[in-house]
């Protein structure tokens, strides 16, 4: 498990959406598979090629002390209620986690 999903475990992280971006959004199995196979630290625009506007932006967090991230949510287009979530720091890609909304 990475540091980003190990740091969210141990502090309760709000996952409701502060702003819906693209609310037909979803990510593929294509997709999915193409970014989980980007390294972390890569550039954003790296891992934003692969996906269109994400579903909507989740609150910010501070994983390591001092850097606060992003987080964007991606409904998985074949179980909708399963969110791939993306954090990026500044201009890199941090990592990322699954959200379930069962």
């Amino acid at each position: 498990m990475s540091d980003f999903q190990n740091g969210l475990q141990s502090r309760k992280v709000s996952d409701v959406c502060q702003e819906v971006i693209q609310s037909q959004a979803v990510l593929s199995r294509d997709q999915l598979a193409r970014l989980l196979a980007i390294p972390e630290r890569d550039r954003k625009e790296n891992v934003r090629a692969i996906m269109s506007e994400p579903y909507c932006q989740l609150p910010s967090v501070e994983v390591r002390q001092g850097v606060v991230a992003e987080r964007e949510a991606y409904p998985l287009a074949f179980d909708p209620q399963t969110w791939f979530v993306v954090l990026y720091e500044g201009e890199e890609y941090a990592g990322y986690s699954f959200v379930f909304k069962h």
